[in-house]
């Protein structure tokens, strides 16, 4: 499967010159190491794709009043934390990141077969964000809002997704 994703990015990004923009923040970092050693081929998370581009130009239409935020260990690693907070701010009056955020262990489809790790991996970031109601609960990558969607008992949901709503008309 790597390889036939392989071989279609580099057919289809390097022969247009285009960005090919990622919304799960571990795929982007695998799709970057998919390619890396093509030249001309631009891996973008989408963090940072909207955050730099369509951000500054956006009419967020509803703020929301709270928000937890689970940042990734891949958007750690890729360096998006600025970017995630910045959409985050954008869209929420109250911005909480855990103090006690983590990996959550989920790790992707580790949490389904094995849930013992994210319940252990999560359990301080779940008591520190069930102490409190919060309007919505989001990070950037699916199987983390699934991990923390089990510990906590709450919906987390893609961040971009909240944008969407956000600056609906």
């Amino acid at each position: 499967m790597s390889s036939q994703t392989r071989k279609a990015l580099i057919k289809g990004a390097s022969a247009q010159g285009i960005p090919v923009v990622s919304d799960s923040t571990s795929c982007t970092d695998g799709l970057a190491d998919l390619v890396k050693k093509e030249g001309g081929i631009e891996i973008v998370d989408a963090l940072a794709f909207i955050s730099e581009k369509v951000l500054p130009v956006l009419k967020v239409q509803k703020k929301i009043s709270s928000l937890a935020l689970h940042p990734t260990c891949s958007g750690v690693q890729l360096g998006l934390n600025a970017a995630m907070h910045e959409i985050a701010s954008a869209i929420s009056d109250e911005v909480v990141i855990p103090e006690n955020w983590a990996c959550c262990g989920y790790a992707g489809d580790r949490g389904m077969l094995h849930p013992e790790l994210t319940q252990s991996a999560t359990r301080a970031e779940a008591c520190e964000i069930t102490a409190r109601t919060f309007e919505k609960y989001a990070s950037s990558n699916r199987p983390c809002e699934i991990g923390l969607s089990d510990a906590t008992g709450q919906i987390y949901v893609h961040l971009l997704q909240l944008l969407e709503e956000a600056s609906r008309p």
